[in-house]
């Protein structure tokens, strides 16, 4: 039989049927190729998918033009007048039906969770799993899962599992932060990466200006150096969890937990979000300064002080409007 196929491919209207567009079930339809598949089992999987050819006809194409051990695995959409030719050469390629989801920087990993299980076509294998099994299945047991994920747009074949997804996340971040880390600045009071993460991730969520960044990490580092509290409101809120309503309260700042940064000095115990490549910098490289506070000037910037009494003094221009 296969040797009537590619005689048939090899006659006058090989040509002609190689060019000729195929009809479909509908105008686009999704093929999905699992590794190992066969050539032959590629070709009727073409036909299951709803591509009117005759499975016979188009696995002799696939052995006639010598690639069909080069067909890529992967999920594959093929539109209606696609050719056998243009066909072969999508699979071969591994030209792949792509979708794409966004992890935004100063996300949570509560967001992040949420935005995979809204991602279109990407399965959700960790849904109702708790962090550490998450972790566990990542291949970091014990790991804390909040801001070990580099911020970026990543985009997925149709299929795939979030898990997988989360995996190049982490690696990303992984070579992210030991980037940053080999930049280190001498001087910085950070001992471990992890802080540096920490840190990053505070600035993150402090920063309303991006080229404030380098500034805002000068101030934590100095209170790092001299083991002045670093509060900072960021991870008040993180510590509350459920219990934050979008009001910080005097009680909340007096309210103990380990990432209350206005009861407890030092860094907290993980970072507080997922923090992006200019945060990484700006934590092992803040910017030379003595400056020990900031105020947000109501435009985005801050005002930066290096003494109690110069900040009080932008307090009451910025926040209560006295000059």
């Amino acid at each position: 039989m296969f040797l009537v196929i590619v005689a048939a491919l090899g006659g006058g209207g090989a040509l002609w049927w190689l060019n000729q567009g195929l009809a479909t079930s509908a105008n686009t339809v999704d093929l999905a190729i699992e590794p190992g598949t066969l050539p032959r089992d590629v070709a009727q999987a073409v036909v299951d998918a709803g591509v009117q050819v005759n499975p016979l006809l188009l696995y002799g194409w696939f052995r006639f033009s010598g690639e069909a051990r080069q067909i890529k695995a992967g999920s594959y959409e093929i539109e209606r007048g696609v050719t056998p030719r243009r066909l072969l050469r999508k699979l071969v390629r591994g030209d792949e039906a792509l979708r794409a989801v966004t992890l935004v920087e100063g996300w949570t990993f509560v967001q992040v969770r949420a935005a995979l299980l809204k991602a279109e076509q990407l399965k959700p294998t960790t849904r109702g799993l708790e962090p550490d099994l998450i972790m566990k299945s990542l291949g970091r047991p014990g790991l804390h899962p909040e801001g070990r994920f580099f911020p970026d747009t990543y985009t997925y074949a149709k299929g795939s599992s979030d898990l997988a997804l989360l995996k190049r996340a982490l690696r990303a971040m992984d070579k992210r932060l030991d980037a940053a880390w080999a930049q280190r600045a001498p001087d910085t009071p950070l001992t471990t990466p992890e802080q540096a993460l920490t840190l990053a991730s505070i600035i993150e969520k402090e920063t309303g200006r991006p080229s404030d960044r380098p500034m805002i990490a000068a101030v934590f580092s100095n209170r790092l150096r001299i083991g002045m509290m670093l509060q900072t409101d960021p991870t008040v809120i993180y510590g509350l969890g459920n219990r934050f309503d979008g009001n910080l309260r005097r009680s909340d700042l007096q309210t103990d937990t380990p990432w209350n940064t206005y009861t407890r000095t030092g860094l907290p115990p993980t970072p507080i979000a997922m923090p992006g490549k200019s945060a990484l910098l700006a934590a092992v490289q803040p910017a030379p300064s003595k400056a020990l506070y900031f105020v947000a000037r109501g435009d985005g910037s801050s005002e930066f002080s290096a003494d109690l009494e110069a900040h009080n003094r932008a307090v009451n221009k910025y926040q209560r409007g006295q000059q």
